[in-house]
């Protein structure tokens, strides 16, 4: 059985990233995100360079899949409802339906996962790796709901 968990970049340090990988079993962390850098120093670790030497010294393998980003556009739609809201990517902890709906048709739908899922390991947990800490508030979780609604797919917590 293939599993997978979600993560994101808020909330932890190099290290208790790592650690969390480590207890999690993860050994695949799948990118999902279109621009791969985080800013601040704070966040400077998660810069896709950086996070990839750390994830290999580790011996967390890991690969982009641009293919399941939200495009510039969804990302600005969703900030915009930040605004109406009040509340910015840290510490948002919904997405707006709009951008769900959009994600879902626009990039979901038409994204094959089959060849994805034939990658997974089955020995270790795969993360879902994006940069908000609730999944609910993270494009990331309706990438995982499409994945354990596919066969042979085991959701994890992390």
């Amino acid at each position: 059985m293939k599993r997978i968990t979600t993560v994101g970049v808020y909330g932890f340090t190099a290290e208790t990233f790592l650690e969390q990988l480590a207890t999690a079993r993860v050994g695949l962390l799948l990118d999902l995100r279109q621009r791969r850098g985080v800013r601040g120093p704070d966040y400077s670790w998660a810069n896709s360079q950086r996070l990839q030497r750390a994830l290999a010294e580790a011996g967390i393998a890991y690969r982009h899949v641009k293919a399941l980003a939200p495009t510039t556009e969804l990302r600005q739609l969703q900030y915009r409802e930040d605004d109406r809201q009040g509340v910015g990517k840290r510490n948002r902890i919904a997405l707006a339906p709009e951008y769900r709906e959009r994600y879902t048709r626009e990039i979901l739908d038409p994204f094959d996962p089959g060849a994805l899922l034939a990658d997974l390991p089955s020995d270790t947990v795969t993360a879902l790796f994006c940069v908000e800490r609730d999944p609910q508030a993270c494009h990331r979780s309706l990438v995982a709901a499409r994945l354990v609604g596919a066969v042979g797919i085991e959701p994890t917590c992390a």
